[in-house]
């Protein structure tokens, strides 16, 4: 039914794009395909819009296809959603939430429902594994990793289901006073393509939890592992309308979603301009709004520390995931003693770091998520050479099929340069000396952006000074990218508002009442 073809040359792009066209108009796509995976698992996809609780076609018919990164072959076509798709999930969305079904029974069982999704997730981990690593290009090992944060997260949410405690208020003997949390209604999510299904988790998860609806909207690039998941939704008990999920683009879904009058809260995860978009959007109709955006997040590393653990560390800080991570270390700070001697074991390690198919199970860095972001790389590796700052390592694309590219290293950087300001999001670094530690809080703090910081040291009192002082919403000391399901994740600045996981999150789906009873 679908014809695979391999990107390369402008003929075979242009002739993709030409069926692409057409595909776009295929009124007959079933709601579910089989794929053959390339570890040889097999498995049915579903393509339709999930509303409902039920995988649906999109009201205009019109589809668009999902690319592998790795191989730049199509791997199907799903339903594309449009504002009329987006009314009809909100309106299921607002019954779910109206009729009770959710929002009014006993926490308790919200809580066995997220562990029951968390137990079919866990069931079929190793395929969601693969599908993630099929659809966004990552390493495999890194897919098991976020499946794994995934069930942790759902069974660790499902825990503060009867935890949304109010408070007594003593005001004297005449009245009755007392606080109570209550759900917003329906809530609008939107998330990213770097962590698609763990991304899924972080957003619906506080929403069930705390007895709200949801509609979301899938990255474009990589729908596959939320489409998948949701068909577990009814399984696990969770009512028709509850959770909803319209594939699409974010011109048009996306906006649809924040401006729809009856939703009431949004919650988006990716870059900080789109964020200020979602935000001006979210108070034209004084709607809730947590964002989850950029950073530029620095790395310090102090002549104490034990430079080949700091060396992996950074390692993992920034060619973890392609690069492809908010919260990377991009920004690395040697103290000046061990600079020369860092630059070396780093160089080395750096270019024994295994790019290429994702698959292969001792693969580090698999691809880039799409030819965009490849070639955004790409071109602020040509920015910082013209900036002058020295290419250690890497800066070229690896192969010509499949969207590699070397981990690359930057050093004689100056603060200025747009390859120390501006997040790349990809697997590049930039290198900076420091002399002492006050120097070196200065400069971590010196950006528009707040989400992480790493800080390397054998002393646990200069640990806990910089991390008290550096603006981060996360700081990491002896490691990075280390999450935790109970842990709060977010940003200072421009790196966003509101926090994810951890109890934290709560807050950002309820609305306190207060009741006040005169006694007679």
């Amino acid at each position: 039914m679908f014809v695979k073809t391999v990107l390369g040359s402008s003929a075979a792009r242009a002739g993709r794009l030409h069926l692409a066209a057409q595909l776009r108009c295929f009124s007959h796509l079933p709601l579910t395909v089989p794929i053959k995976l390339p570890n040889g698992l097999e498995y049915e996809q579903p393509t339709g819009l999930f509303i409902n609780n039920k995988f649906v076609a999109s009201k205009q018919k019109k589809t668009f296809e999902v690319i592998s990164p790795s191989t730049e072959e199509e791997i199907c076509h799903v339903y594309e959603g449009r504002e009329d798709d987006v009314d009809e999930a909100v309106e299921a969305a607002q019954a779910a939430f109206s009729n009770g079904s959710w929002a009014t029974i006993d926490p308790l069982q919200r809580g066995i429902a997220l562990n029951k999704l968390a137990d079919y997730i866990e069931h079929d981990k190793e395929i969601i594994a693969s599908i993630e690593t099929l659809d966004n290009g990552k390493a495999i090992n890194s897919s098991r990793g976020d499946v794994q944060l995934v069930i942790n997260y759902l069974r660790a949410a499902a825990g503060y289901a009867d935890k949304l405690d109010g408070r007594l208020i003593d005001t004297g003997t005449t009245h009755f006073t007392y606080t109570k949390r209550q759900p917003l209604g329906v809530c609008g999510q939107i998330i990213p393509w770097n962590f698609p299904l763990l991304m899924w988790a972080w957003k619906i998860a506080p929403a069930l939890v705390t007895g709200n609806t949801v509609v979301l909207k899938t990255a474009e690039s990589t729908p596959l592992s939320a489409l998948y998941v949701s068909q577990f939704i009814p399984k696990a008990g969770i009512p028709p309308g509850v959770v909803n999920i319209v594939s699409g683009f974010g011109k048009i879904v996306g906006e649809a979603i924040c401006t729809h009058p009856k939703v009431k809260k949004i919650a988006f995860t990716g870059s900080t301009a789109t964020g200020k978009h979602i935000y001006q959007s979210a108070a034209g109709s004084l709607k809730k709004a947590t964002l989850e955006l950029g950073g530029k997040s620095p790395n310090i590393v102090f002549e104490d520390a034990d430079i080949k653990k700091a060396v992996q560390n950074i390692i993992l800080g920034i060619y973890y995931n392609s690069g492809e991570v908010c919260c990377a270390g991009s920004r690395v700070y040697v103290q000046e003693s061990i600079y020369d001697k860092l630059i070396e074991e780093f160089k080395v390690e750096s270019e024994a770091v295994k790019v290429g198919d994702p698959f292969d199970e001792t693969t580090f860095q698999g691809a880039q998520t799409s030819q965009m972001q490849l070639s955004k790389i790409l071109s602020y590796v040509e920015v910082g050479k013209k900036e002058g700052a020295t290419l250690i390592s890497g800066g070229e694309r690896l192969g010509t099929k499949g969207y590699f590219i070397r981990p690359t290293i930057f050093g004689d950087v100056s603060e200025d340069m747009r390859i120390v300001k501006e997040e790349i999001f990809g697997p590049v670094v930039t290198i900076t000396k420091f002399k002492t530690t006050e120097e070196v809080i200065e400069l971590a703090n010196d950006s528009e952006y707040g989400l992480a910081a790493g800080i390397h040291t054998s002393n646990f009192t200069t640990a806990l000074t910089v991390a008290n002082k550096v603006n981060a919403g996360t700081v990491w000391i002896n490691t990075y990218n280390d999450f935790h399901h109970s842990t709060p994740f977010g940003g200072f600045n421009a790196s966003g508002i509101g926090r994810e996981m951890g109890s934290e999150t709560l807050e950002n789906y309820t609305q306190v009442k207060a009741v006040r009873a005169k006694l007679i």
